[in-house]
């Protein structure tokens, strides 16, 4: 019994850890363009619902967060003005990244069909 008990726990912590670290990669996310946010924050909730209610609760109340993954999971979308502030970091990010970090030409393009992906995908999301 006492091997079920250490495992439930161990599997508990892991969940724990997996989420704090999606959570991480999530805010990240909000700079980094090729970063993906939301996937991160879906994750995050599911790792904390199973590891921990008291995360889990304050994942979904905070202000920043418990929005965001909550309109995404009931299909609401996102606001045009959240919108029209991810696509403009997206592009001048990626911009500035193409044409003053990047030698490479095929990078450059890579980058920018990265870019248009992640705008089709934001512009399909329901406003």
């Amino acid at each position: 019994m006492q091997l079920t008990f250490c495992g439930m726990r161990m599997r508990r912590y892991l969940y724990i850890i997996t989420g704090t670290l999606a959570l991480g990669l999530g805010i990240l996310g909000i700079f980094l363009p090729l970063l993906p946010t939301t996937p991160f924050l879906l994750l995050t909730a599911a790792c904390y619902a199973r590891g921990s209610r008291k995360f889990y609760t304050w994942l979904m109340e905070s202000s920043l967060f418990g929005p965001y993954i909550r309109n995404y999971r009931e299909g609401k979308g996102i606001p045009l003005s959240v919108k029209l502030g991810v696509l403009t970091l997206l592009w001048a990010t990626i911009l500035l990244s193409a044409f003053f970090v990047v030698n490479q030409g095929w990078i450059r393009i890579l980058l920018i069909g990265i870019a248009l992906g992640v705008t089709v995908h934001v512009i399909r999301i329901r406003t």
